[in-house]
């Protein structure tokens, strides 16, 4: 196993260690069990002459390392799952299975992830092997994919007895773009950074800046100061924004008008702060490789302040009520309830680990650009439940104000230097990984060049991945009608985990 201290990083496939399955699985095994503060950050499949060569990426938010192992699992050779003894890799086993055909010998739930059994291409769940609960007193309720309003597609099958869910089961995969299919064959930059920040609308910034990053170090270019400032700058307004729409989402879920209206109408001014600055309300054609297409200056960051302190006050007023009105209070407390030991086990991330104690946080655990020298303390909750994931949205959005102002003092005595020009092709041969905290949680992009610099493999990895199962045992034990508000306290992708 290879141990880097760095993220981005950049690594030569022929430095990467490979070793039998079964020492592969067991130093895995054994990296997974020294401790909660490691996960699995990624597994990537690539061809190989006698099967596929599989890299597996993990992660020490204690010690800020990242390391990686690699095995080849040869066609028609199943091999021993590792869900049984960690259950965080269940959905990457699955994946691997999906996508390549890999056989896990003993995978309690080896079942697809995205799309129906033995079929790549139909959007029927008819002969979907969906858990079952029978018994008397046992019933099933299919909600979706179709949804009200404007929420993507998604099935979510509920096995029941009476009011209460004693499992639910999550069905994605209606919606599949091959994103990272087409990212493989883009042949230009643009055409990728344009494909990176369509990932998840909601996630503009955290996906272009994780894009831009495996890029970067692929290039061995590095982008000046106040490039890096301003990109903190986005993602930490890109956070604010999605807090500040999903606490009025919740306040809708639980009827407090007030809180869905005045919310709601926060969220503008956030978003429309996009617009001034780069064109666009989510931040779309911001950012790019080695460099930021619109420039925050002093005019922009003075509207900025403005817009902040406005915000601010409006904002606190609105909390402070939110979180002291019994009858909100009330419905939040104790529902939907995740544990601090459930959270470790699944491999949870971001806010859904953090509502539950778990402090993970890319930038704090592995910190990039400015976050580096930021020293970042993350917002953490203990009660699991939906009240704990909504103060944990208040919170970040206190904390991204004061992060925002602080560098946006420190960009007013900072110079920059040209952007440098970013080639087409990449050091061969060589894996890239880039990891960013988005408001969801760590985002990680995952890209694999040939021998002739090209790229082979690009691979993504939205938090949600990780997160959706979260929500699953959220549910458990609580009425069928506590799912909305459980589900919009995740507020999970669909379209970020369907790629």
């Amino acid at each position: 196993m290879i141990t880097i201290h760095h993220l981005p990083l950049a690594v030569r496939l022929d430095e990467i260690p490979v070793v039998s399955v079964e020492e592969a699985f067991a130093c895995i095994n054994q990296y997974l069990r020294v401790g909660q503060s490691r996960h699995v950050f990624h597994m990537v499949a690539l061809p190989h002459t006698d099967g596929h060569r599989v890299i597996t990426v993990l992660a020490d938010d204690h010690t800020h390392s990242v390391s990686l192992t690699s095995c080849i699992v040869r066609t028609g050779n199943p091999v021993p799952s590792l869900t049984p003894s960690n259950a965080q890799m269940h959905i990457f086993e699955r994946d691997l299975w999906e996508r390549y055909g890999l056989e896990f010998t003993d995978h309690p739930w080896c079942k697809p992830v995205r799309f129906p059994v033995d079929s790549f291409h139909r959007k029927g769940i008819d002969d979907y092997p969906f858990f079952r609960l029978e018994g008397g007193e046992s019933h099933e309720v299919g909600v979706g994919p179709i949804h009200a309003g404007v929420i993507e597609p998604g099935h979510f099958r509920f096995q029941c007895t009476g009011e209460d869910v004693v499992h639910l089961e999550i069905k994605l995969g209606y919606q599949h773009r091959d994103v990272e299919g087409e990212l493989e064959r883009a042949r230009t930059l643009q055409r990728r950074s344009v494909l990176a920040e369509s990932i998840a609308g909601d996630t503009t910034i955290g996906h272009a800046w994780a894009h831009a990053m495996a890029i970067e170090v692929l290039t061995e270019q590095q982008c000046d100061p106040i490039t890096e400032h301003e990109r903190v700058i986005a993602l930490e307004l890109e956070r604010m924004a999605i807090h500040v729409g999903d606490l009025g989402a919740l306040s809708l879920d639980v009827a407090w008008q007030l809180g869905s209206s005045y919310f709601g109408a926060l969220r503008t001014p956030l978003i429309n702060f996009f617009q001034l600055w780069c064109g666009n309300r989510f931040g779309k054609g911001l950012i790019r490789p080695g460099r930021n297409r619109f420039p925050l200056d002093e005019e922009r960051r003075k509207a900025m302040r403005l817009m902040l302190a406005q915000f601010e006050k409006k904002f606190t007023l609105l909390a402070n009520e939110m979180f002291s009105l019994p009858s909100v209070v009330a419905r939040f407390e104790g529902t939907g309830v995740v544990t601090h030991d459930q959270v470790a086990a699944i491999g949870a991330v971001g806010m859904s680990a953090r509502m539950s104690g778990l402090g993970r946080d890319i930038r704090r655990s592995h910190p990039h650009g400015s976050y580096r020298a930021l020293d970042h303390v993350s917002v953490i909750e203990h009660g699991g439940d939906v009240l704990a994931r909504a103060a944990v949205r208040r919170r970040e959005v206190d904390a991204s104000m004061r992060r925002i102002r602080i560098v946006l003092n420190e960009l007013s005595e900072m110079s920059g230097s040209d952007a440098p020009t970013v080639p087409s092709t990449f050091t061969p041969n060589t894996l890239a990984i880039s990891a960013v905290e988005a408001w969801r949680g760590e985002v990680v992009h995952v890209a694999v060049t040939d021998q002739d610099g090209q790229i082979q493999a690009y691979r993504i990895k939205d938090p949600s991945m990780h997160n959706w199962f979260a929500l699953a045992l959220a549910v458990r034990n609580n009425e069928i009608s506590d799912f909305p508000i459980c589900n919009k306290s995740f507020d999970l992708s669909y379209c970020g985990h369907d790629l």
